[in-house]
């Protein structure tokens, strides 16, 4: 049965987290021009305010970007990207919508760029325009077809730009969406390339939750999958814990789950069920202080094995990641 995939989330989460990178796969003209030097913003909310009368058509991400030019011009431009999931006969007209309220808004030039995920190989759109009595608007803009990368596979599986991860993932991801099997091969051989890459461990991390996050797979080839990356660590001897986390949580629960069951002759099944969940998000915790705030994390552990309320277990977990320091997480509980 074909998967409804949802690209969303991947694609918002590794595009904010290595934008340059993306410019510099997808767009390098724009890359050489942009000042890195100078700070970058995401103006997102703006974005969305700006465009709410045009919510039109099937749209994966959209993002605005504030940056500087260099050759010594101190205004800031805008770049607007969109990443389109399926062929939309009005994209172009929308894209050209787009572009002219961001100019009215800020009176700034903007780079409309578009990144083209769907399955359609020969749906292209680059520009909009019409024209009425000698008045004649013409709006182009520049696109990356990622269909057109399975041509390019040698030059995806040589590169260092952690976009060609991505893009090799978002290929096979549409490709296999209806053989799971042939999704877990795809998903086990793209995710060995984050190791023979050489890649730090924060890169192993978040490509690997981008990759997880459109290579979804059934319970029991999710099983096999994380068997399989367990075998890759082992063999490389690179404990990443991109799949650790999924796995010892889930180790965790299946294992407290499973004692508090015998306990559950007399005490009751929930109190076993609690048991699994509680232990699994301990787990969880565990490598999240370790991974973010490393051995000083540690030290808030065994505070944290005293809270009995999973609720809570769940929103330090979550805060582990939104938090800047440790004393931001430990208030969550304090």
């Amino acid at each position: 049965m074909a998967q409804k995939l949802d690209y969303d989330s991947p694609w918002k989460d590794i595009l904010e987290k290595y934008f340059p990178d993306f410019m510099l796969f997808f767009f390098p003209k724009a890359y050489d021009d942009i000042n890195w030097s100078r700070k970058y913003e995401f103006l997102d909310k703006e974005l969305q305010r700006i465009v709410k009368d045009s919510e039109i058509g099937n749209r994966l991400v959209d993002k605005l970007i504030k940056v500087w030019r260099k050759g010594g011009d101190e205004r800031w431009v805008l770049v607007h990207i969109e990443v389109q999931s399926q062929e939309e006969a009005g994209f172009a007209k929308r894209m050209y919508i787009y572009h002219y309220r961001l100019f009215d808004k800020y009176d700034r030039k903007a780079a409309s760029l578009a990144i083209l995920g769907d399955d359609h190989p020969d749906w292209k759109p680059n520009s909009f325009g019409y024209e009425l009595w000698d008045c004649e608007i013409e709006f182009r803009f520049p696109f990356v077809k990622l269909l057109d990368y399975k041509n390019q596979w040698s030059m995806l599986e040589e590169s260092n730009n952690p976009f060609a991860i991505v893009v090799m993932a978002h290929i096979k991801a549409q490709e296999t969406r209806n053989n799971d099997k042939d999704c877990l091969f795809w998903k086990v051989y793209i995710t060995r390339r984050l190791y023979e890459k050489g890649y730090d461990r924060i890169y192993v991390i978040n490509l690997f939750r981008f990759i997880d996050g459109i290579m979804q797979l059934p319970e029991e080839l999710e099983e096999i999958f994380l068997e399989k990356i367990e075998e890759i660590e082992e063999e490389r001897l690179m404990p990443y814990i991109a799949p650790f986390e999924r796995i010892l949580t889930k180790r965790g629960m299946e294992k407290g789950i499973q004692e508090g069951i015998q306990e559950g002759i007399q005490e009751g099944m929930q109190k076993g069920i609690q048991k699994g969940m509680r232990q699994g998000l301990l787990l969880g915790i565990e490598l999240g202080l370790k991974l973010k705030f490393g051995s000083s994390g540690l030290e808030l552990l065994p505070e944290i094995s005293k809270i009995e309320d999973v609720e809570l277990l769940k929103s330090i977990q979550l805060g582990i990641e939104t938090s800047a320091t440790i004393d931001d997480l430990s208030k969550i509980y304090k």
